[in-house]
C-alpha cells in the first residue's frame, strides 16, 4: 500500500501566518504540522508516499522534506496542484503514483492521535473497498457549535 499526503489548500483561516508559508510547514509542537501524518503513514507501514500540494510555497516542501529519508521512505514524491480544485483533484493527480495499488490518504492538516496500523493492515486485507476512519470530536467552544448548527439548518 502506498500513501497520499493532501497538503493544499490556501490556510485563509491561519491569515496572516499563512501569507508568507503553507499551513502544513507551520510548527505544531516541535515539528512541522506536515510531520504528523507522514509519521501516521510510516507507522503503518507505507514505504511510498506522495503529497500533493499546491501554491507559492510547494518548493518549500521539497526543501524541509527531501526525498523522505529521514521518515525511512523508499521514496517521496511530489506532485504540484494547479489551483484550487480540491480533494478529488488531488487524488486524481495521484492516480498515476498508485499505479492499480491500494493507497492510503491522509490530509496534510491532521494530527492523528494514536496509531493506524491495525486499520492499515485490515484494510490491506480487504479484497476491495474503501476503510474511513474518523475520530469524534466534541466541540467546546460556542462559536464552533453556532457555525455548525448554522451549517445543518440551511441543508
Amino acid at each position: 500500500m502506498k500513501g497520499v499526503v493532501l497538503a493544499g489548500g490556501l490556510g485563509t483561516r491561519l491569515l496572516p501566518l499563512t501569507k508568507v508559508t503553507n499551513k502544513h510547514l507551520l510548527p505544531v509542537y516541535d515539528r512541522p504540522m506536515i510531520y504528523y501524518p507522514i509519521q501516521a503513514l510510516v507507522n503503518a507501514g507505507v514505504e511510498e508516499i506522495m503529497l500533493v500540494t499546491g501554491g507559492n510555497n510547494a518548493g518549500d516542501f521539497l526543501k524541509l522534506l527531501g526525498n523522505g529519508k529521514e521518515f525511512g521512505l523508499k521514496h517521496l514524491n511530489y506532485t504540484y496542484q494547479e489551483g484550487e480544485g480540491g480533494i478529488a483533484d488531488a487524488l486524481r493527480l495521484a492516480e498515476h503514483f498508485a499505479d492499480g495499488e491500494s493507497i492510503c490518504v491522509v490530509l496534510g492538516d491532521n494530527i492523528i492521535q494514536g496509531d493506524i496500523a491495525k486499520a492499515a493492515d485490515c484494510f490491506r486485507r480487504q479484497p476491495k473497498g474503501a476503510k474511513i476512519l474518523l475520530k469524534e470530536v466534541k466541540i467546546r467552544s460556542g462559536l464552533a457549535c453556532r457555525f455548525w448548527k448554522a451549517n445543518v439548518s440551511s441543508r
